[in-house]
């Protein structure tokens, strides 16, 4: 049974009853070399254990199976799930775990998997943000990713400082990853088509390891969102009023002035807006104010 083109896709959902998931943010992918090329994309090995997001019908997963040593497939949909158990179409290598991959422990897939994750994936645009955010705090578990994503998602995971789409999830992967664009994809590589293009992303996890000096990821995470927050404020005003600071000093007063000094250490100008930071400005500053605030 061919997994792809529009009209094999659709006999196949047709003929088992099945339909794309508007809940799951279902679009399948259609078209074969464009799989392939994805899997190369990920510079995926014969030795890898690979991480896949997302089986549908298989469309990637079996090439990615021909080049991996084993894929551990996760689908939260388990009519699919029940389609390719049914059907037994999937390569012997090929494992799939019926789960929502933003309840996964990646802790225990790492253990399953034998080392870092390597993660392919035609990611559902309705999980895109919380599945980014998921990445950025397993970050030590993770070796690269290599996604589709919605065209203006990956524009964000990819923006420059005094850009529009320039924000929290900019900044956070930045710290932890880079970020390469690897392909635009039209809606026609798709059933259903969507409305707007895809793009894949590979993300590299192992880029930035040891790239800054030793600070506190937490900390980093609450200034970023605390000043993305009231992106058009200065940095100084923002934050000296945060919880981050006045949850943490004694004297409410004083807030102020611990955010002026940690400012002015970390070279930056208290006037500065989050959007004209970058992720070595941020990082800097949650040194000085880590120091000072114990």
């Amino acid at each position: 049974m061919s997994k792809y083109g529009n009209s094999s896709t659709y006999d196949t959902l047709k003929n088992n009853k099945l339909a794309p998931s508007k809940r799951f943010g279902q679009n399948f992918l259609v078209n074969r070399h464009t799989a392939e090329a994805i899997v190369r994309a990920g510079n995926v090995r014969p030795t890898d254990i690979i991480m896949e997001v997302g089986v549908g019908l298989g469309a990637l997963t079996v090439p990615l199976a021909g080049a991996a040593h084993h894929v551990y497939g996760f689908e939260i949909d388990s009519g699919i799930i029940r389609f390719h158990e049914e059907e037994g179409d999937l390569p012997a290598n090929v494992t799939l775990i019926h789960q929502d991959i933003l309840a996964a422990d990646f802790t225990e897939v790492a253990a399953r998997c034998g080392g870092k994750l390597k993660i392919m994936a035609n990611l559902p645009y309705s999980i895109s943000n919380p599945f980014i955010f998921k990445l950025i705090d397993n970050a030590s578990l993770i070796e690269s990713a290599t996604i589709m994503l919605q065209k203006e998602v990956a524009e964000r995971l990819m923006a420059e400082p005094a850009t529009k789409a320039y924000g929290v999830p900019t900044v956070l992967l930045a710290s932890r990853a880079t970020v390469k664009k690897m392909m635009t994809l039209g809606p026609g590589e798709f059933h259903p088509r969507p409305k707007i293009d895809s793009v894949v992303v590979t993300i590299d996890f192992t880029a930035k390891k040891d790239a800054f000096p030793e600070y506190d990821f937490q900390l980093f995470k609450q200034i970023v969102r605390t000043t993305f927050n009231q992106r058009r404020k200065t940095i100084l005003n923002t934050l000296a009023r945060a919880a981050v600071l006045t949850d943490a000093v004694e004297d409410k007063s004083a807030a102020k002035e611990i955010c002026q000094l940690a400012i002015a250490e970390a070279h930056l100008s208290p006037q500065a807006r989050p959007e004209t930071l970058t992720v070595v400005d941020f990082i800097a500053l949650t040194g000085e104010l880590g120091l000072r605030l114990g």
